[in-house]
């Protein structure tokens, strides 16, 4: 045989092995939302996965969640262009901006955007529990990382909460946003005029 035959043997029998992703895909998608067009339809394409049955799929198990809610995601692939999805709690900030009545977190990082009681982040976190990577944490645990998280969406955690008060801050608070956006929009505008 010679060196060229087995070298060509060689060739066909890598080309012949079926390419296995080994690393899962991780996205978030918005419930109910999921669409073909990008970023989410390249992704798929890439890893050769049925683009019209996941959408259709994705969309059906998320019906139950208010549509858009991000939702993680964590898709593995099969050889056989199949995959397993797995469809995680909404992110832990989504659920204390939630619970403080807030749409963003601190755009400083000692301001405080809004405040949860205990009671508010014990729930959170055993819904949180429940996800894949979180099951072999103790429900402490969980409860200390969610402090973290609380405190660098700038959400303070009190004991108890009067909503008389709670409206009124929200009120001061809304004023300090309008007033951090009207900076940001005069600082991209800025920076536009200086790239014409």
């Amino acid at each position: 045989m010679s060196k060229a035959a087995s070298r060509m043997k060689h060739m066909k029998k890598l080309s012949d092995k079926k390419v296995i992703h080994t690393s899962k895909m991780r996205t978030n998608i918005p419930a109910g939302l999921a669409v073909a067009s990008p970023p989410l339809g390249p992704s798929l394409g890439q890893r050769n996965i049925n683009i019209p049955t996941f959408i259709k799929d994705f969309n059906e198990r998320t019906k139950d969640y208010k549509e858009g809610i991000p939702l993680p995601c964590r898709i593995k692939v099969n050889p056989d262009r199949t995959y397993n999805l797995v469809i995680h709690h909404p992110p832990a900030t989504y659920y204390l901006k939630q619970a403080a009545g807030i749409q963003r977190g601190t755009m400083h990082g000692k301001e405080v955007a809004g405040k949860i009681t205990l009671k508010h982040l014990y729930e959170i976190a055993k819904i949180k529990s429940e996800d894949p990577p979180l099951a072999l944490m103790s429900l402490q645990q969980v409860c200390l990382m969610m402090v973290g998280i609380a405190r660098s969406v700038g959400i303070e955690i009190v004991r108890d909460l009067d909503p008389d008060e709670y409206a009124e801050f929200l009120k001061e608070r809304e004023v300090i946003v309008a007033e951090q956006k009207r900076q940001l929009q005069e600082l991209r505008e800025a920076k536009m005029l200086r790239t014409v």
